[in-house]
């Protein structure tokens, strides 16, 4: 789509109009316990908003209804180390390249040159062999001993690392983890997940929702910010995503059986569209914002979002016709009614 002047872009795509503002104490800094204690926010096929908790999730699925989970793990992508003139530098893993080769940001950025070498630990060592022109991340390529496995340096000497609007935490590692998070890659949690406990999942079998599961590793492109008031000219970074054979089959079977596939989070709504009902595995760097066309989910499971964030735009594809207007709406309504945002708050179940 070719880039129209501001003035002439309509609402839907332009950066400003995903705009709010949100109260600093709106911003959940850590999450609840139990984590199914969160709270609901439903809007239904008519639009109505109804208050609820999460425990209450059942009592608007039935019987024959699938919920597609993103399994992806967290790992401990923040490192430090220091320059070999001993300025200290701060890391955040992206994407593994191959051959103990990392995609990351660094601060100071400007500080780490082509050539340039961070120390971790006696024996670990990483240099700066490339910068990628979109998001100035380096590629690092790690100096270990021959019989050492980078993996388990990482989990010895990282962090997990929580969204830099999370500035004053109680939470331990795990609680950002979901309860099913099996497969590691990463950099942040698909939050929309936090809320399920086993107790959740007991109570959802027993009601007959099934339940499936899709692979995106959550990195840079969910996060990045959108730097051009045309939103169709904003370009996301590549996350590696995996939709099995196995989940597809059982999208179709509910489908057939007059059942519903609801989506928890942005994440599982990305790999499905980007699926296309067919086994997939690979990167998407699919952006989905206002006149999109769903194709897979009858309904989502969603965290309130960042201001201008590309999360935002989606949610308001999902929504359909005025969606954007309507869902700016309900995000003050939610402020008014002291709901908690971001990663560590409550959530919203949108029915299309």
């Amino acid at each position: 789509m070719t880039s129209l002047p501001v003035s002439e872009l309509e609402p839907d795509y332009a950066l400003s109009a995903y705009d709010y503002e949100l109260p600093s104490d709106r911003i959940a800094q850590d999450p609840v316990t139990p984590r199914d204690t969160s709270r609901l926010l439903v809007i239904d096929a008519e639009r109505n908003l109804l208050h609820h908790h999460f425990y209450d999730l059942p009592n608007f699925l039935r019987s024959g209804d699938l919920l597609v989970f993103n399994n992806t793990k967290v790992i401990p992508a923040r490192m430090y180390g220091k320059k070999l003139s001993g300025v200290p530098v701060e890391i955040l893993l992206m994407e593994p390249l191959g051959n103990n080769r990392w995609l990351a940001l660094v601060k100071p950025g400007k500080r780490l040159p082509i050539g340039s070498t961070i120390v971790f630990a006696e024996n670990v060592k990483a240099t700066v062999e490339g910068i990628e022109p979109s998001t100035r991340a380096r590629e690092l390529q790690f100096h270990i001993p021959a019989d050492a496995d980078l993996d388990k340096i990482i989990d010895q000497l990282g962090q997990i690392p929580l969204p830099p609007y999370v500035t004053d935490s109680h939470a331990e590692p795990e609680r950002y983890q979901t309860i099913y998070a099996e497969i590691s890659g990463a950099i942040a949690a698909p939050t929309a997940g936090l809320h399920f406990t086993d107790q959740l999942f007991e109570k959802l079998q027993a009601q007959g929702v099934d339940r499936a599961f899709v692979t995106l590793h959550v990195g840079i492109g969910t996060f990045r910010p959108v730097e051009t008031e045309d939103i169709t000219q904003h370009i996301m970074h590549n996350e590696w995503c995996e939709v099995p054979e196995e989940t597809i089959a059982k999208i179709k079977e509910t489908k057939a059986r007059g059942g519903r596939v609801i989506g928890v989070g942005s994440t599982v709504a990305r790999s499905l569209e980007s699926s296309n009902y067919e086994a997939f595995k690979g990167k998407t760097n699919l952006m989905i914002y206002p006149s999109y066309e769903w194709k897979v989910l009858d309904a989502m499971i969603t965290n309130f979002h960042l201001p201008k964030s590309t999360l935002l735009m989606m949610v308001s594809s999902f929504l359909g016709k005025d969606g954007r207007e309507f869902l700016m709406s309900v995000y003050q309504e939610a402020i008014a009614k002291e709901y908690r945002f971001y990663s560590f708050g409550d959530a919203m179940l949108l029915w299309k």
